[in-house]
């Protein structure tokens, strides 16, 4: 029998397969460093980018009622993966079961609001994960609000692997960073505006700039996820009193302690303390 959840303010959560969603954490933290934040990654069972969405979405809704169970009243999936193949489901048919005043968002969305007003062309290429290529979550968000405009995707399956194993910079990273730039380009070579549907992909960086195409912007998650939850918190003060203020952060881990906090060093560039959980 669930215990019901608590009605104090608490952090906002974040959640990520592993460790991808410290790059979205960090812009956040950089432009709302007054919140409180548990981040937490479900490392032991990542990647989540060639799962099913049927386990995707279990995974997701573990993490989430985990989070709910913690403290958080309002909940950031910062994972292309999970807000392509749960996010819906779970706004629509778990949050009113569990907490219809509780709130889980996602990075497409924040993503695809900006799309219209980058590309020229009209021509929008997302390199992501096989997951997110699959579910189709970027053309059909903005075909929603930019019915005008033309996406083409393209799986990079390698560079997840490569961030992971801390070989962003290697120069065997370099074949498959050009490798699939250069294959969604042929689909398509009237792409103006990329998109990392990723959040691994902002440690590929350099690499990335170095194949892509001048005449092609690279639009990364990070900034744009932070600027939209600015701008949900300030138009939903119901929301931000739920939000405790006190500039900490939490890290809590699927995997062991040790591991994560060694591997998100890379990411975050600061020493952090780690806790290990379950959420089966």
């Amino acid at each position: 029998m669930r215990l019901p959840l608590s009605t104090s303010p608490g952090p906002i959560g974040v959640f990520d397969s592993g460790y991808g969603g410290l790059t979205i954490l960090s812009k956040v933290r950089e432009l709302l460093p007054q919140y409180d934040y548990l981040y937490l990654g479900d490392n032991a069972r990542s990647p989540y980018g060639s799962r099913s969405f049927e386990v995707v979405y279990e995974f997701t809704l573990q993490a989430v009622e985990k989070l709910f169970e913690m403290g958080c009243h309002l909940v950031i999936l910062a994972c292309n993966t999970a807000s392509a193949k749960a996010l819906r489901t779970i706004q629509m048919n778990n949050l009113p079961r569990l907490d219809e005043n509780r709130r889980v968002l996602g990075v497409i969305r924040p993503t695809v609001e900006t799309i219209g007003t980058l590309t020229h062309s009209r021509h929008v290429g997302v390199l992501a994960t096989a997951g997110t290529i699959k579910s189709e979550s970027y053309p059909l968000e903005i075909k929603k609000l930019y019915p005008d405009v033309e996406v083409s995707g393209k799986a990079c399956p390698m560079w997840v692997p490569l961030v992971e194993n801390g070989e962003a910079d290697a120069a065997g990273a370099d074949y498959f960073v050009e490798k699939y730039i250069t294959e969604l380009i042929r689909q398509d070579d009237s792409i103006d505006t990329m998109i990392l549907g990723c959040t691994h992909y902002p440690l590929l960086l350099p690499k990335i700039r170095t194949y892509m195409p001048d005449n092609i912007q690279i639009v990364s998650q990070g900034e744009l996820v932070a600027n939209s939850l600015k701008d949900y918190l300030h138009r939903h003060p119901e929301m931000d009193v739920k939000c405790t203020k006190q500039g900490s952060c939490r890290y809590l881990t699927t995997e062991a302690a040790d591991k994560f906090a060694e591997s998100a060093s890379y990411f975050l560039n600061e020493q952090i303390n780690v806790e290990r959980i379950s959420l089966e």
